[in-house]
Parts: structure tokens; sequence; C-alpha cells
């Protein structure tokens, strides 16, 4: 989220500021003590009034963070360092010990080979010092790595700690359906939803922009009741979806947000329960500032809340056949080089809309979604979704996270109390006994 990127910077910052020379990786005190400083880096800028903000740790959780930087560093090291699977401590123990002794032994042995062989001493003198400078300077380089990866992967876990992501579960946040989501799934479907949390896609605009329409256009059949003159979605309406090469989806259909049907918190809260929304605008219609103050609200409710990132954005614009010239319909049209005055009008109203609502061009999609019309769904549409949906997967990533930590601390509470009260249930027997 944006509120972990300054305590990652300085994360960064105190790697890259690690050298061996301060760290050695045999002296197990100075990495307790650097670990400990990254630590502290991290809790100093989530709590710079603390006077030791360190202490805002709890035991479980400082037991998790080493548990899990410890699995983490001991996966990269087993992957990218020869032989470490085969390296015991008592090597690495024995061998430095044993350091200086045989520095001393090599040192008698070079000084005698001079005596007997001069030249040949010399020469390979000035190789060995040679190979000597490389295995030195990749060794210090090898030391380094090691000492930045055990420094971010503290830091990692110690963000994810400070800024309220780290659960106890080994379970990932979206496993398991969230309370809206549960629901949702229930009714969109009528049966009990299956495991795991769905992508929520949710679709918005103003009323008779075609928002169910483009929901049909979608399934490709009849799912939605489609805005004819007055806006018939009666309130948030979930559907499945399901589509190749797209993860487990709810769809939520949502009345105008120039209608009275649902109030603006209702549609803002559905914003903030979204992992990707499509805004549908009707192209032939150039009154668009409602368009951008409903859209307006909705980022400036998203920006407020910095442990969650925001939603990917896709405007899709509607109408498209019904641009001048009104009669012609020959699609497919090139936008990119418009050959005819259709295309060019469609491509100027793509750009007119993308700078009306403050959005990228290659954010907005035209569509058509008249009965026996439809156009630019299957391509355009999805493939725009489809590319969409790792960044959409972080959001719902970051959503059930926080709806976890919340069950998890409820739970665990619970727990807690229920093992108490049976602690001191028996108290009496063993006082007596």
């Amino acid at each position: 989220p944006p509120k972990a990127d300054g305590a990652w910077a300085a994360v960064e910052r105190l790697a890259e500021d690690t050298n061996p020379e301060d760290w050695p990786l045999h002296d197990g005190g100075r990495l307790w003590a650097l670990g400990r400083n990254t630590l502290d880096t991290v809790a100093r800028y989530y709590h710079p009034a603390e006077e030791r903000p360190l202490l805002e740790l709890t035991v479980p959780h400082t037991l998790l963070i080493i548990e899990r930087a410890s699995r983490d560093l001991r996966i990269t090291v087993t992957a990218h360092i020869p032989l470490s699977h085969r390296l015991t401590i008592g090597d690495l123990a024995r061998a430095w010990r044993w350091k200086d002794a045989a520095k001393r032994l090599m040192n008698l042995y070079r000084a005698g080979r001079l005596v007997v062989n001069p030249l040949d001493a010399l020469l390979s003198e000035a190789w060995g010092h040679l190979r000597g400078q490389a295995y030195n300077q990749a060794w210090t380089e090898t030391q380094r790595w090691l000492l930045r990866e055990y420094v971010r992967k503290i830091g990692y876990y110690a963000i994810e700690l400070y800024s309220g992501r780290l659960t106890l579960s080994d379970e990932a946040p979206e496993a398991t359906p969230t309370p809206s989501s549960h629901r949702d799934m229930t009714q969109a479907a009528g049966e009990a939803p299956g495991t795991g949390e769905p992508l929520r896609i949710v679709v918005m605009g103003r009323a008779n922009a075609g928002k169910s329409s483009l929901i049909n256009a979608l399934f490709g059949q009849l799912t939605a009741a489609t805005d004819v003159l007055l806006d018939t979605t009666p309130g948030l309406q979930p559907y499945r979806l399901a589509r190749e090469g797209l993860t487990a989806a709810l769809i939520m259909d949502t009345p105008g947000c120039d209608s009275d049907s649902l109030s603006q918190k209702t549609l803002q809260q559905a914003s903030m329960e979204a992992d990707l929304i499509l805004w549908v605008c009707a192209a032939h219609r150039p009154d668009r500032q409602l368009d951008r103050l409903c859209l307006d609200r909705l980022r400036a409710g998203l920006s407020a809340s910095l442990d969650r990132r925001s939603p990917p954005l896709l405007v899709v614009v509607s109408h498209i056949d019904q641009l001048r010239p009104h009669r012609e319909w020959q699609p497919p049209y090139d936008l990119r080089h418009p050959q005819n005055v259709k295309a060019t009008h469609i491509r100027a109203a793509i750009e007119a809309i993308a700078r009306d609502l403050a959005v990228p061009v290659a954010n907005v999609i035209p569509v058509c979604l008249a009965e026996g019309r439809v156009y630019n769904i299957n391509d355009a549409l999805w493939a725009a979704i489809l590319d969409r949906q790792d960044e959409a997967g972080k959001v719902r990533f970051l959503r059930c996270l926080e709806q976890r930590k919340r069950d998890e601390n409820w739970m665990l509470l619970r727990q807690q109390l229920a093992n108490a009260g049976r602690w001191l249930l028996k108290l009496p027997e063993r006082t007596l006994g």
C-alpha cells in the first residue's frame, strides 16, 4: 500500500549501507543487532512520537517475523549459494578457526618456493595475487548480498506488522470469502459459495449509460435488466462471472450515480470493496460534468485510505454507434489510423472523455452494446480486464487482509478467554490437591 513506500525506502537505505566489515557473518551477536536495527528503523517510521517504538511489538508477532524472515532467507540461500545445502555450521566454524593458522603455513610455503625456484615462484605469486583479489571480491560481494537480503527480509515483515498487515495465520487472506462476498455470491447463485475470495468488479456510471447492457454483453446473454427509460437496477445486484483466463469473480451492477436509488455513501462503500471498477460513459452525451464529479468523490474516498490500493479503473465508452454519421455502422474501426468519418469521431470521443474524466486514454475502451451490434467486448474490453487482473488481485489481497485481521483479533480473544476460563475453573482443584 502507499503508506508502506516510505518505510520500505528506509529499509532499502539501511540495506545498501550494510557492509561485511561492520556486520561479520560469523558473529551471531552482531547479526542479532543488525536485525534489531532493521526492526527499529521500521518502528520509528510508524511510531515517530514513541521514545522506544520497538516495544510496540507483541511477542507472537516478534517470533513470527523471525520465523518468516528465516524461512525466506533459507530459500534464498539454498537457491543462490552453491553447495550451501552441504555446508554445516561446524564447517564454517572450523574454517574460521583455522583461517589464521592456514595463512601462516601458506606464507612459509611461499617463502620456501621463492628460495628453490625464484622465477616460477614470482610468476605464481603474480597469478595467485590476481586470483586472490577476484576470490576476495567475490566473497565480499556474497557476504554483502547475504546481509542485505537479511535486512530486506526482516524489514519486509516488520512493515507488514506495523502497517497492520501481518496475520498470525499461515492461510492466505483471500483463501476464504469475506462476509460481504459470501452474501453476494449466495445471492447471485442461490447456493453456498465455493472457497476463496472472488475478484469484485463493480460497474458504475450514470443512469441509462448502459451498465446493465454491459453486464449482459460480458455474459453473452440476458442477465441484468437493461436501462430503457428509467434506471431499472433496484440496488447493488451481484452476478457470478466465470470466463476463461479470469479468476472467479463477482460483477456488481449499480444504480446510476445520478439516481436516488442508492445513497452516495453506499456507492462509496461499493467502490471501497471493489477490486476493479468499470465506469460506463455514453459517447453521445457531452455533459460529463456529473461523471467527473462522481468519479472525483470516489477517488477522494479511495485515496484517503493509505493502507489500501485504489482499484484499477476502466472507462467503458458506450453508444459509439450513435456518433455521426448516425446511419453508418460497419465495424471494425481502426482508431489508431482512422480511415473514415465514423472512426475519426469515435477516436475524438475517446480522447475527449479521457480528458474530461482525467483518465489515461489507454484506460478508455469504446464499445457498442446495442442488440445485434455488440462490438469490442470479447477482444478489446476483455483484454483490458485480463491485463489488469494482477493489479486487481493485489487490491483484493489488501482488502481481504484487512478483514482477516479483524476476524483474527476476535477469534484469538475468544480462544484466549475460553482457555483462561478453563484454567481458572481447574485452579481450585490444583490448590486443594
